[in-house]
């Protein structure tokens, strides 16, 4: 398979913290590829590396081709992300917020709609984002983020304090969206990264302990 994403002896320091280190990793393009670890274990951090949020110490990162130095506008027309905090104009109705994002990206109409049908949101349309559930909240967030029309989309701890069902409701549309796009998730429960994840990548204060999948990672 292609690698989307080539990273090899990242490293990025906060002061007396190293929250990553040495680490080396690739992404195959089409995957749904997990980051496994507890809070602090360098989840995020890596992921707004990736994403240009951040800067990295020493190391070197290749996305989609682009060098991570060199190319960042380049990278960031072809990534999006949904963060832990719920990315979305909470006075907007739910296709205020859609329509908004759309007009930033100039994308067409029936890619919106069509994202407002594969996340379920015809039925919230016309409300408020701020009246929504976490859950349809959750959904927002990320439907947004693929109105740009990335080729990876991270995911940063996604159904993060969502009850029990909601939290399966959103991995239902996530598996929807598996092979159609590259996805890095982040999580920190087991079972979520078991039911979504083609590979995993274990983290633990900032260091890859382990890397595979489902089955090679729990054998």
């Amino acid at each position: 398979m292609q690698e989307i994403i080539k990273i090899d002896s990242l490293n990025k320091w906060f002061k007396d913290n190293h929250a990553l280190a040495d680490l080396t990793l690739s992404v195959n393009q089409g995957e749904l590829f997990g980051l496994l670890g507890v809070n602090g274990a360098g989840k995020t951090t890596l992921i707004k590396i990736l994403c240009g949020l951040t800067k990295k110490c020493s190391g070197s990162v290749s996305i989609g081709g682009f060098n991570l130095d060199n190319d960042i506008d380049k990278i960031k027309e072809i990534v999006d992300i949904s963060p832990q905090e719920t990315s979305v104009a909470l006075n907007l109705t739910v296709k205020e917020n859609l329509e908004f994002f759309a007009d930033i990206y100039n994308t067409e109409k029936e890619h919106v709609d069509k994202i407002a049908e594969v996340f379920s949101l015809q039925e919230v349309l016309n409300q408020k984002a701020k009246t929504l559930s976490g859950g349809y909240k959750r959904r927002l967030s990320i439907a947004v983020a693929l109105i740009s029309k990335p080729q990876i989309l991270f995911l940063d701890e996604p159904t993060l304090g969502l009850d029990v069902f909601a939290r399966r409701e959103l991995w239902k549309i996530i598996n929807k969206l598996k092979a159609k796009i590259t996805i890095i998730l982040t999580s920190h429960y087991l079972e979520e990264i078991e039911n979504l994840c083609d590979r995993v990548a274990i983290l633990s204060k900032g260091k890859l302990l382990t890397v595979g999948t489902i089955e090679e990672v729990k054998n």
